[in-house]
């Protein structure tokens, strides 16, 4: 009994059976269906086919990848030759900037491009084999490399390495990521030039420090990236880490450098006064540990390395401390501050929310906020007593800090700068606009109003 399928094809033309490259009878060969996927590039030898990618771009190519398993095979095979390489893996690294950055953007878009491409080329292998190949395609970028460049500060290599694996790895889960992150771990050997500096005594290995962060920040935390995924390879990061060793190397991705050479600045927090600039990384990644996206720490692990990096490389002024409270948020700094009131160290406590006041009058910002602050901490307290030591703790620190400061006014203390009376200045205005505030609210006066 003939099959239906067998009918069928017996009643089609001979002609049309050799046209489409098998006969009655049997299955097509592989050969066959490669051929057809290709389209009409099938006529087109494979070195033709080559060239017409050279008219392509990146974009085109990608979208070509698409159209079939064999047209993205020959893809595969094409990107990590000689011709595939010239093509795609542009170098242009050290060009001088045009204004605006226009070559900066323009390179740094033609990497998102190849992201995409390999994404879609490699979309049915498994993940280690994915990484694989894409090593091989970027092994001969030596500025792809954590030591490979001579002049990182100068280079946009490792800018472009981390918005390519941000297009690589978007949409992957979390299981595939941390394949990705212990794959560049390991390439990189990461876990022992971490283990060096963060052990060693702080700028003792300045230029490995400054490739630490350069590789970490623009590779693993690619600007542009979502707050979600930057949680997530911050987490990897720092988490194989004791605490002491996490704010180490907190403070080496994000704290204050210097404009000259780029080199870890550890002294800034313990010389004198800093500003938000040199504060800003710092309270940026303390906002995106103790924010939801970043499930793996707790409040309390975030206020410990908070009040350990406080100590990094040695204890840092008060005021940079209260600064650094500040310009992380609210629910940080009464996180931080509530801590110290459950745990009895008002002494500490009161001075802390002295400078937080002080700081309020030099950067500017609205001294309520500080008397606010102040009352909700005051709910902490377990009883009354506690509650009014503190206030006591407060008025204390207040006098002490101008005493001090007034002493040395007068006995001439002065540095090159000449701030100790500049220092008196604004402590005085910072008591007198605090407690004016305070004054508005026992009266039921919005000082917006007058």
């Amino acid at each position: 009994m003939t099959s239906s399928a067998e009918s069928s094809c017996t009643s089609v033309p001979r002609q049309k059976q050799r046209r489409s490259g098998h006969s009655c009878g049997h299955t097509p060969g592989s050969d066959a269906q490669a051929l057809s996927a290709l389209g009409d590039f099938q006529t087109l030898p494979l070195e033709i086919f080559q060239m017409v990618l050279n008219y392509l771009s990146v974009k085109d190519i990608s979208m070509l990848s698409m159209a079939s398993k064999t047209i993205s095979e020959r893809l595969i095979n094409y990107i990590p030759t000689s011709a595939g390489s010239r093509r795609l893996l542009l170098q242009d690294f050290h060009r001088p900037q045009l204004p605006g950055g226009r070559e900066g953007a323009s390179i740094l878009e033609h990497y998102k491009s190849l992201g995409l491409l390999l994404k879609r080329c490699t979309l049915l292998l498994p993940t280690r084999d994915r990484l694989k190949y894409v090593h091989k395609v970027l092994s001969g970028v030596s500025c792809f490399k954590l030591n490979g460049c001579a002049s990182p500060l100068h280079c946009l290599g490792l800018q472009c390495y981390g918005v390519f694996l941000q297009i690589l790895t978007a949409g992957w889960d979390e299981l595939e990521c941390h394949r990705v992150f212990n794959f560049l771990w390991d390439l990189s050997n990461l876990a022992r030039k971490v283990q060096m500096v963060v052990s060693s005594k702080p700028g003792s290995a300045r230029r490995l420090e400054l490739r630490i962060r350069l590789y970490c920040r623009e590779v693993l935390l690619s600007p542009g990236s979502h707050r979600s995924d930057s949680a997530f390879w911050l987490t990897r990061i720092l988490k194989p880490w004791p605490m002491v060793n996490q704010a180490r190397l907190l403070y080496i991705l994000f704290g204050p450098v210097s404009s000259r050479d780029g080199h870890v600045v550890w002294q800034k927090m313990i010389e004198g006064p800093t500003d938000e600039t040199s504060l800003k990384g710092l309270a940026d990644a303390i906002k995106l540990l103790y924010g939801t996206e970043a499930r793996e720490w707790t409040a309390d692990d975030v206020i410990s390395l908070v009040d350990e990096l406080s100590v990094v490389p040695q204890e840092w002024l008060m005021e940079n401390n209260a600064r650094l409270l500040l310009l992380s948020g609210n629910s940080i700094c009464f996180t931080f501050l509530a801590s110290k009131a459950v745990n009895g160290r008002a002494v500490e406590l009161a001075r802390l929310m002295v400078f937080m006041v002080l700081v309020c009058e030099k950067d500017l910002y609205c001294m309520d906020w500080a008397v606010k602050m102040m009352q909700k901490v005051c709910t902490v307290f377990s009883t009354p007593w506690e509650r009014n030591n503190f206030l006591q703790c407060l008025e204390n620190t207040f006098a002490h800090m101008l005493m001090d400061m007034l002493q040395a006014v007068l006995t001439g203390e002065q540095d090159e700068e000449d701030s100790s009376f500049l220092n008196l200045f604004h402590l005085v205005n910072a008591q007198a606009n605090f407690h004016k505030e305070i004054l508005y609210m026992a009266m039921g006066t919005n000082s917006s109003t007058t």
